[in-house]
C-alpha cells in the first residue's frame, strides 16, 4: 500500500523549465524503482524516465534524453522530474509510479499517483 501524489505541473511556454515532484507514503520507499509516464490526450501512457532505487541508474525515453533528468531523495520520500527546454509535444497528464523491477511497460506497474498536467504553448 503505497501513495503517490504529484505536484508542479502547469502552463508553459516553450523553451520554458518545469520542475515536477511525487512525494511517497510509508517506510519502504527506497525499494521501490520509480518512473514518471506521460499520457497525451488520444494518445497512449509512455514511458518517460526510471530511477533506481540507489538512485544509481537512470533511463529516459529517446525524446527527452538532455532535456529531463529525473532524481530521488529517498530521506524525503520524493523523486523529481527536472524538465528543461519544454516543446509543445511534451504536452502530457505526467503520472508518477512506483513498481519493485525496472519496466518501461505501464501494466507492472501497481502504485499510481493521480496525475498533474503539464501543458507547452508554441
Amino acid at each position: 500500500q503505497v501513495q503517490l501524489v504529484e505536484s508542479g505541473g502547469g502552463l508553459a511556454q516553450a523553451g520554458d523549465s518545469l520542475k515536477l515532484s511525487c512525494a511517497a507514503s510509508g517506510r519502504t520507499f527506497s525499494t521501490y524503482v520509480m518512473t514518471w509516464f506521460r499520457q497525451a490526450s488520444g494518445n497512449e501512457r509512455e514511458f518517460v524516465a526510471s530511477i533506481s532505487q540507489r538512485g544509481q541508474t537512470t533511463r529516459y525515453e529517446d525524446s527527452v534524453k538532455g532535456r529531463f533528468t529525473i532524481s530521488r531523495d529517498n530521506a524525503k520520500n520524493t523523486v523529481y522530474l527536472q524538465m528543461n527546454s519544454l516543446k509543445p509535444e511534451d504536452t502530457a497528464v505526467y503520472y508518477c509510479a512506483a513498481a519493485l523491477v525496472l519496466t518501461t511497460t505501464p501494466n507492472r506497474y501497481d502504485y499510481w499517483g493521480q496525475g498533474t498536467q503539464v501543458t507547452v504553448s508554441s
